[in-house]
C-alpha cells in the first residue's frame, strides 16, 4: 500500500491549487480524480477564455449560511496573489466587464500553469482513478480505488458541485461529509437560467433571443425598495424564459414561488419621459418605445404582453391617454413575473449549498472534529456571484488548506 502525506481529491481548480501548495511545502501529494480530462470546468469557463479571477472579489459577493465564513481565506489569498501567479507564467489577460479577468487566449493556459504549479511539488497524479470507497483506520484515510488502496495522514476533498453533469459532476463530496457526520446544505443549482410555465411565457416566446440591459431583483414591485439584492446587467429572452447575466446572478438568490422584478428601462422615469414625447412626437407608440428599448422587444412587447398593445402600437403616442402611457411605463419599469424553476443542474455554472461551514475552519478549511479532512471549493456552502468570484474562492480556500496540510 502506498502511503502518502495527503489525498487530493478532485483534480480542479480547488484541488489543483492545494496539491500545488501542500507539494511546494514538501509534502508528498496524490492528487485523484474520476475524469480523464482534468480541470475540465476551468476549460469551458469564460467561453472558453477562463474568467480566472475578480479584482474587486470581497465577501459581500458571496452566499452561505454564514456569510463571514470565506472572509479569511479571501484575505489570506487575493485576487492580486493569483494575478501575480498568472502573469510568473506568462499568461496574457485582460479586464472584460467590472473586474473579470480573462485569458487573452485559451482557458488551457490556466490549467496548463496548474500542472506545472503541482509538478514544481512533485504531486503525483491518478487519473482516471475512480475511488470505491473511503475509510480510517489507525490514524490514516485508505482510499480504495480500482487500481489498488492508498493511504494518506490527511485527506482533501475538493470534488465540486453538482452543476454541469455531463462534465463529471457528482454528489460524491456530499456522500463523504456526511459519510463523517457532518451536516450538507441542501444543494442547489446556482446561477443558471430560469424558466416559466407555457401559460406564462407562451406569448413572450417570439422575443427569444433579445438582449437587453436591466436592473433585477427579488420580490413584488411593492416590495422593490426593501430588496437587499439588486443587479444591473444585460437580460435574456429565451425560448423558455431568461438567461444573460442579470438572471444568472438573481437566480442564486431566487427561492421557488418568489417573483422577480424587473425594469427594463433602467435609469430612466418612463411615465414622465412618455408624457414628455406625447407633447413634442408624431411618432406611433412603438416607435417611441423603440427609442428606450430594442425596437422588436418594444413591438413585441406591445403585442404580446399588454392587453391594449395590439391596438396601441401603431397609434400615434399624442392619441393615447396618459392613464394608458403611466400604466404601460409602470409594468415595463417594474416587470413583476414568477419563475416556474429553473433549467438544472445540466445548465447551471455553480452549486449553491454544500458542506455546512459550521463544521470547517475557516482559516484551514478543515473539519474541526475531524482532524486531517478537509473540505475545498465549490463542496463547500459558499457560492459567489458571477464574474469570476468562484474561481478567486477556489484558489483562496485551496490555498488556505495547502498551507496547514
Amino acid at each position: 500500500m502506498e502511503h502518502y502525506d495527503v489525498a487530493v481529491v478532485g483534480a480542479g481548480a480547488a484541488g489543483m491549487m492545494c496539491a500545488a501548495v501542500a507539494g511546494q511545502r514538501g509534502r508528498r501529494v496524490v492528487l485523484l480524480d474520476h475524469a480523464e480530462r482534468i480541470g475540465e470546468k476551468i476549460r469551458i469557463s469564460g467561453g472558453g477564455r477562463c474568467n480566472f479571477t475578480n479584482t474587486g472579489t470581497g465577501p459581500e459577493h458571496f452566499l452561505s449560511a454564514d456569510p463571514d465564513f470565506c472572509r479569511t481565506a479571501l484575505a489570506a489569498y487575493t485576487p492580486s496573489d493569483f494575478i501575480a501567479l498568472v502573469k510568473r507564467h506568462r499568461i496574457a489577460f485582460h479586464e472584460k466587464h467590472r473586474g473579470q479577468l480573462f485569458c487573452d487566449q485559451s482557458s488551457e493556459a490556466i490549467i496548463q500553469m496548474l500542472r506545472a504549479e503541482c509538478g514544481a511539488g512533485g504531486v503525483s497524479w491518478r487519473t482516471p482513478s475512480v475511488i470505491e470507497s473511503i475509510s480510517l483506520s489507525g490514524g490514516n484515510f485508505l482510499l480504495a480505488t480500482v487500481g489498488g488502496t492508498l493511504a494518506a495522514s490527511k485527506l482533501v476533498i475538493a470534488t465540486g458541485g453538482l452543476s454541469i453533469p455531463k462534465i463529471g459532476a457528482s454528489d460524491f463530496g456530499y456522500r463523504i461529509a456526511r459519510q463523517f457526520g457532518l451536516r450538507v446544505v441542501e444543494p442547489r443549482p446556482a446561477l443558471v437560467p430560469l424558466t416559466f410555465a407555457s401559460e406564462v411565457w407562451g406569448g413572450l416566446v417570439e422575443l427569444a433571443g433579445i438582449s437587453v440591459p436591466v436592473s433585477i431583483g427579488i420580490g413584488s414591485a411593492t416590495e422593490r425598495a426593501a430588496s437587499p439584492v439588486w443587479f444591473e446587467e444585460d437580460l435574456l429572452f429565451t425560448h423558455r424564459g431568461l438567461s444573460g447575466p442579470a438572471v444568472l446572478q438573481i437566480s442564486s438568490y431566487w427561492d421557488p414561488g418568489r417573483p422577480l422584478v424587473i425594469d427594463l428601462v433602467p435609469q430612466t422615469a418612463l411615465a414622465a419621459y412618455l408624457r414628455e414625447q406625447k407633447a413634442t412626437s408624431r411618432q406611433a407608440l412603438g416607435q417611441v418605445l423603440g427609442q428606450c428599448l430594442p425596437r422588436r422587444l418594444a413591438t413585441g412587447w406591445l403585442t404580446c404582453q399588454d392587453p391594449e398593445g395590439a391596438v396601441l402600437v401603431d397609434r400615434r403616442i399624442a392619441e393615447i391617454s396618459n392613464k394608458s402611457l403611466d400604466r404601460l411605463a409602470h409594468v415595463l419599469n417594474n416587470w413583476e413575473i414568477v419563475p416556474a424553476g429553473t433549467e438544472g443542474f445540466r445548465r447551471a455554472e455553480v452549486t449553491r449549498g454544500g458542506v455546512d461551514t459550521a463544521a470547517l475552519d475557516p482559516a484551514r478549511m478543515e473539519v474541526r472534529k475531524q482532524p486531517g479532512l478537509f473540505f475545498i471549493g465549490e463542496v463547500v456552502d459558499v457560492t459567489g456571484w458571477l464574474g469570476g468570484y468562484n474561481f478567486q474562492w477556489a484558489w483562496a480556500s485551496g490555498v488556505a488548506a495547502g498551507r496547514v496540510l
